[in-house]
């Protein structure tokens, strides 16, 4: 089974590398005889093949069981037609990636804003507002004058019932709570059309329990009762937003686990960015990338039936916890001074204890 690893921009390098170190001693240890395959993308492939996302590595992309993407610094980039591809956006769009997973819970001896949180977020990941992916050609956003921009939202009925399905399979497996997260008071047809999906999928799981939230007020309870929510379902400008802010009150950025899953691909991303501010001094915090990680390997494992695939993504979560559970091993963004590498040979000696 061949994983492709691109570390990206920024402290991708950093923190890929140290997830690699704990990726290899769950390879051996598990016996999971996993291919790991590193590519470069982002700034380092514009510089050296005039792209960020070269066509050869898009080819490999699709080809792979799985992938592990670091962070990339789009900001960074120059417009697609000098080379400046979006390898996020792309690879979503490409293989259909259209659930975006992302859990946050409060951790043992991690500083936490929220005393007791442990939900999931359901994030369309396809359509929306995001102008990169959700036209067919072009852009979503335009100037039809000088004076003018317009961004156009796409949401369709297949897209919203397909996340919705994701979520009440994922809340079946947890504590059977959905909290669907809209502005239908206000965007009634695009976001009713949401919501009737999500209400149609509902009728067909009475096992589990449907909620209704407007955005603004999901964003204010989050903060003051996190631990009332179980799995969260949104559209993907929402989703990224609150998931974030639930990534915060976990910790911060550095735990925001995140997988991009479709039909036939997976993608492990962390949802942080590339952090180029402190890019090359070795303290970025490689415990989101590592989580994401596991994530996949769970899903490869649900997805090709294989126990040994979920054994060793539990034990991958339970390393990372028992690390993280010791200040020792908490880099500068958790208040602590270890160092990114220091992390990855920690929670390898973990695992392989």
């Amino acid at each position: 089974m061949k994983i492709l690893i691109l570390p990206g921009d920024g402290i991708g390098p950093e923190i890929m590398a140290a997830a690699r170190i704990a990726l290899d001693a769950l390879n051996d240890k598990f016996l999971l005889k996993l291919d790991f395959q590193e590519r470069t993308i982002g700034l380092a492939a514009l510089a050296d093949q005039g792209s960020t996302l070269p066509d050869a590595i898009m080819d490999e992309i699709k080809a792979a069981s799985g992938v592990i993407l670091g962070p990339v610094d789009t900001y960074a980039y120059p417009p697609r037609e000098e080379g400046g591809v979006n390898p996020s956006a792309t690879v979503r769009k490409d293989l259909d990636l259209y659930a975006n997973i992302r859990p946050s819970k409060v951790r043992t001896g991690i500083p936490a804003m929220a005393k007791n949180m442990d939900l999931v977020i359901a994030r369309e990941n396809t359509e929306g507002f995001y102008a990169d992916r959700n036209m067919f050609s072009g852009s979503g956003e335009f100037m039809p004058t000088e004076d003018v921009a317009l961004a156009v939202r796409k949401i369709t009925r297949s897209g919203s019932r397909r996340i919705a399905e994701v979520a009440f399979d994922l809340a079946k497996r947890r504590r059977g709570k959905v909290t669907a997260v809209t502005k239908a008071n206000v965007l009634k047809v695009s976001e009713g059309l949401f919501l009737g999906e999500v209400r149609a999928v509902a009728a067909l799981n009475p096992d589990v329990e449907l909620n209704e939230m407007l955005i603004d007020a999901m964003a204010a309870l989050l903060v003051r009762t996190p631990d009332a929510f179980d799995v969260i379902v949104t559209t993907n400008m929402y989703g990224d937003i609150l998931s974030d802010e639930a990534a915060e009150l976990s910790g911060g950025l550095g735990l925001g686990a995140s997988v991009n899953v479709g039909d036939d691909h997976g993608v492990a991303q962390a949802a942080h960015g590339s952090a180029p501010d402190i890019a090359g001094r070795g303290i970025g915090n490689p415990a989101a990338l590592m989580m994401s990680a596991a994530m996949l390997l769970e899903w490869l494992g649900a997805k090709h039936g294989r126990d040994d695939l979920l054994k060793a993504a539990d034990a991958f979560n339970a390393a990372v916890d028992t690390v993280l559970a010791d200040p020792a091993n908490h880099t500068p963004d958790l208040g602590g001074s270890a160092k990114t590498a220091d992390v990855g040979v920690a929670v390898a000696a973990a695992i392989s204890k």
